[in-house]
This record gives structure tokens, C-alpha cells and sequence, in this order.
């Protein structure tokens, strides 16, 4: 089921316009996540909103935003009053100008969006807008407004759509230098600086995110089915210690007899499309005996492998994922 859009609008490029969506080019709610849980009777915690001084419940309609001015004067700010300064461009999406994305520094990169054509009009004018941003080979810089504020987003082609970068303001990025100022000046010598190369050169490789593996997601997947099968966690491998390294040249030696050769690029590959029923990776484990992560994890990619793409989980025995999402959901 495809993402609901989190904004819906217009695109405009000076007197060319089209309705546009932006939906989000990223998700955690694959990942797994835990609620809070009385210990004593295995009960979800309910956190209610509460009077700081009287300690009494507050109901929803009784609450409304204060800005803290010292420890007990709050400004209030009606609903009303906020709603007064919403923005009028909230939908549409005004390209400013043109940058090299060179000049955007990282560090005011916030998060990506998709933006696609809304609905069966405007086809064409947002492909004369993208195939503009191409083939300047620059990014187009907007505004959006979003949840009552105003963002300035980048814009530049991605296949046949757009992505859409929020960046953040200026008075959201800290300066470097009061962080920076007591860093030594340290003059590295040349050999030292061969060497490190050479680390790097054999370290060199493309950049495949599918490589990449969420050690941490995995091994909380694993301890999620060991546990609800019964089985013992598996214990936790001794980490290894190279020791106390005094003399840098000597660890760079180290490092560079260590290092294996990366493998040759090999040509880019298109993302793999999500198969339906796979992110179901919290499955049942049958059988007993004590094994360890490694083993759980490839009797789970078993389970997986024979399932048919679109398969529903048995009623008697519901994924964990899937239950995980739907906590979520009624939280």
C-alpha cells in the first residue's frame, strides 16, 4: 500500500504550474520498536497529561501553548492566534532560484521527499520543469510549508520524479569554530601520509547501500524469536582487542598489513523492490535445542523464502512485526 502524501499542492516554475504531492522518501516503521510495560503485571504504561502543581488530569480542550519566560511566567498562545499567522503560500511550491548543489552544505540537509505529479493533469509541465532543473544541472530551491511552518526546500530530478530536500535555516546550524578552536595543529609527516593512502586505497570501494546490514535490527529480531520460542538468548562473543597501540607509525603498519584488497566495483544495481510479506520477519521457530543467533536467523530466512509473496499470517500465530506496527497504531 503505497505512503499517504504529507503535502499536496502546486509546483510553480515562474508561470508554469502543476499539481504536485510530496510524500516521504524515507521510513523507521519497519524498525523494531517496544512499548513500556508495567514489570509487575505485564500492562502497557499510560502516560496521562497532568497539572504540574495540583497533580490533577487535564482534559485536552484545557490545554493550549505557553512560551516559558522565566520558571513560572508562561506568554499564552491561542490556537486562534496561531492560526492567524499561517502562511499564505501553504500550497504551493515556489522555485526562487537556481544553485550548484556543490554550494548546499551537508550540514543543512534536514530530510528527502518524492515529489510526483498529482493526479492525470500537469504531466507535461512538470516534466518541462524537471527536464529544466537537468539540464542546467543545478538545484531549484522552493519553499514549503509544512505542518504551519515554512521550510526551504531543494529540488532536483530523480528518474522521472523530483526529490525534494528540506534545509534548514541558518539559526539551526551551529558554528564550527567553538567546537574546533582547541583541535592541535599538528604537522603529519609524508610517510605517514603514504601510508594512510595506501589504507584508503585498499579500503576504496563504490557506495551500495544494499551491502549494508542493520547489525542491531537483526540481532533484535533474533532475541525477539528466541525468547518467544523458548530458547536460550544466545550469549554475547567476546570483543577483540588489538591492545594499546602507542606509536602511530607502527599502527598505521598494522592497519595496512591487515587490510584486504576491496573487490572490484561492480556495476550499480537498481534498488531491489520490497516483496510483499518479506518485511514479516518476525516469524514463529519450531523446534528445540540450544542455537545460536546465526542459526535462528537462517531458519527465519527459510520461513520467509517459502512463503508465497502475498500470504496472511495465520490468525493462532501473528507475526511480531506485524503486531509491533498495529501497537503502534492503537498508541
Amino acid at each position: 500500500m503505497a505512503p499517504r502524501a504529507n503535502w499536496k499542492g502546486f509546483l510553480r516554475l515562474s508561470l508554469v504550474t502543476c499539481p504536485v504531492a510530496l510524500y516521504p522518501a524515507t521510513s523507521d516503521t519497519e524498525k523494531v520498536s517496544f512499548n513500556q510495560i508495567n514489570r509487575k503485571t505485564g500492562h502497557r504504561i499510560k502516560y496521562a497529561k497532568v497539572d504540574a502543581d495540583t497533580g490533577e488530569e487535564v482534559e485536552a480542550s484545557d490545554i493550549m501553548k505557553g512560551y516559558k519566560v522565566d520558571t513560572d511566567t508562561y506568554i499564552e498562545v491561542s490556537k486562534d492566534e496561531l492560526d492567524d499567522l499561517a502562511l499564505e503560500s501553504t500550497r504551493t511550491i515556489e522555485i526562487d532560484e537556481f544553485v550548484p548543489r556543490s554550494d548546499i552544505d551537508s550540514r543543512y540537509v534536514i530530510r528527502p521527499y518524492y515529489l510526483v505529479p498529482d493526479g492525470k493533469v500537469g504531466h507535461d509541465a512538470f516534466a518541462v520543469i524537471r527536464e529544466t532543473i537537468r539540464s542546467m544541472d543545478k538545484v531549484a530551491i522552493g519553499r514549503v510549508v509544512l505542518t504551519n511552518r515554512e521550510h526551504i526546500i531543494a529540488l532536483e530530478p530523480l528518474d522521472k520524479g523530483l526529490m525534494g530536500t528540506l534545509l534548514r535555516y541558518p539559526y539551526e546550524v551551529r558554528s564550527e569554530t567553538e567546537y574546533f578552536d582547541d583541535i592541535q595543529d599538528v604537522k603529519v609527516t609524508k610517510d605517514m601520509l603514504d601510508l594512510a593512502k595506501h589504507i584508503v586505497e585498499k579500503k576504496s570501494a563504490s557506495f551500495e547501500p544494499d551491502k549494508f546490514e542493520d547489525r542491531y535490527e537483526t540481532a533484535l529480531i533474533d532475541l525477539i524469536n528466541q525468547k518467544r520460542n523458548g530458547l536460550p538468548a544466545a550469549a554475547k562473543a567476546a570483543s577483540k582487542s588489538s591492545g594499546n597501540v602507542i606509536n602511530l607509525m607502527d599502527a598505521l603498519k598494522r592497519s595496512l598489513a591487515s587490510e584486504k584488497p576491496s573487490p572490484a566495483p561492480a556495476k550499480a544495481k537498481k534498488p531491489k523492490k520490497r516483496i510483499e510479506g518479506q518485511r514479516e520477519m518476525l516469524l514463529p521457530i519450531t523446534g528445540g535445542g540450544k542455537r545460536g543467533a546465526k542459526e535462528v536467523s537462517k531458519e527465519i530466512s527459510k520461513e520467509v523464502a517459502k512463503q508465497a509473496p502475498k500470504q496472511e499470517p495465520k490468525k493462532a500465530d501473528k507475526p511480531v512485526r506485524a503486531s509491533v506496527a498495529r501497537s503502534k497504531k492503537a498508541g
